[in-house]
């Protein structure tokens, strides 16, 4: 086992996310590289302390770039604002740090593209932190699609809903202003990462973005509620997809469906750990769909618990990006989603908001 100092930019969710997950990856995975809570950097010396206390790091900043050149600190964790992302991660690059970064990948489609092109000049370990398609039970979904298990894909209906603004009584925060935190910038690059993982490369989309609750107590609102997009994959297969912060009920809808010529797949991250599974080669009177409970068959499950349908949770997820990142740290070999995956998903982001202003199918391929 080897030691490697982490330094994480960002301590409040996200951060405490992942100061657990790489204080906890080497038990659950016995990883060979063992990281060390070298630094965390946050906006005030005051929180920075804080967090240092709290999550067990060695020492504290409040200025990024400190801790981006410390020696001590060899790999990089981007919790920030999207704003922040582009010149952590090129001044991590520039000194042969490897990164891993929460989506989105960057604030806008050129931040991505440059952080896409310094990760791969610097040529070390860059990953983006796209967590909820990392549960045992989308990895099993995507192992049966890779198989064959439903035959040939012809449709994919995916979603990310939740409900934290649906009451427009709700005040104006940060997360009201600015594209990049909007229901596009915020919730749909997880369901796009799932499409393209589960469904392969997007060719083409057909977008609404609108924004319903225009003014809130405390100010305008300046970016989107929900947005709708229908989608064509490059291997013909039919799709939409749905994205809203305001979907009154809905707590975790991160959900897809999927149909092929010999089957069907459902997934609903609020009962993360069941997938539904539907064959056409059964018997008649037995047809239909199967809940499945996750368990020590399937992905990345056994690591956490040896008793099936016990469940994984959030933080897990989280946990098993760490062990992904140490391994492409380890080997060399880039590991899913690169930095380039992350810029695809923007390339979408980016088609939606165009087809939305212009009213029409946008091609993937001219972003």
């Amino acid at each position: 086992m080897t030691q490697i100092g982490v330094g994480i930019l960002g301590g409040g969710y996200m951060g405490k996310a992942h100061a657990v997950a790489m204080s906890s990856v080497g038990a659950v995975f016995n990883t060979a590289l063992r990281p060390r809570l070298e630094m965390v950097c946050a906006t005030t010396d005051e929180s920075a302390e804080r967090y240092r206390q709290s999550y067990g790091f060695a020492r504290a900043t409040s200025d990024w770039r400190a801790l981006v050149e410390d020696d001590k600190v060899e790999a990089i964790v981007i919790a920030t604002p999207q704003e922040m992302h582009r010149p952590i991660a090129e001044a991590a690059f520039a000194r042969g740090k490897p990164v891993l970064c929460e989506k989105p990948l960057g604030a806008s489609l050129n931040d991505s593209a440059a952080m896409v092109a310094a990760a791969e000049a610097a040529g070390v370990a860059n990953m983006v932190g796209f967590n909820y398609i990392r549960t045992p039970a989308s990895q099993y979904a995507r192992q049966l699609i890779a198989a064959g298990e439903i035959g040939e894909i012809t449709w994919f209906r995916g979603e990310h809903t939740e409900d934290f603004y649906a009451d427009p009584k709700t005040p104006a925060t940060w997360r009201t202003s600015g594209k990049a935190n909007g229901t596009m910038g915020d919730l749909a690059p997880h369901m796009v990462n799932a499409a393209l993982a589960l469904m392969g490369p997007i060719e083409r989309v057909l977008a609404e973005v609108e924004t319903v609750h225009a003014t809130r107590p405390g100010g305008k609102v300046t970016n989107d509620d929900h947005a709708q997009m229908m989608v064509r994959f490059a291997n013909g297969a039919m799709g939409s997809m749905y994205f809203s912060r305001i979907a009154t009920g809905r707590k975790m809808g991160y959900a897809y469906e999927i149909s092929g010529t010999k089957g069907a797949i459902r997934f609903d991250q609020e009962d993360q750990n069941a997938l539904w599974l539907y064959r056409m080669d059964e018997p008649e009177a037995e047809r239909g769909f199967r809940k499945i409970l996750t368990g020590p068959a399937h992905p990345d499950y056994e690591p956490f618990c040896q008793g099936p349908g016990h469940g994984t949770g959030y933080q897990d997820q989280i946990i098993i990006e760490a062990r992904d990142f140490l391994q492409a740290i380890e080997t060399g070999a880039p590991v899913w989603p690169t930095f380039r995956d992350g810029h695809e998903v923007n390339r979408v982001i980016a088609a939606g908001f165009a087809s939305d202003a212009a009213q029409t199918w946008k091609f993937i391929k001219d972003f």
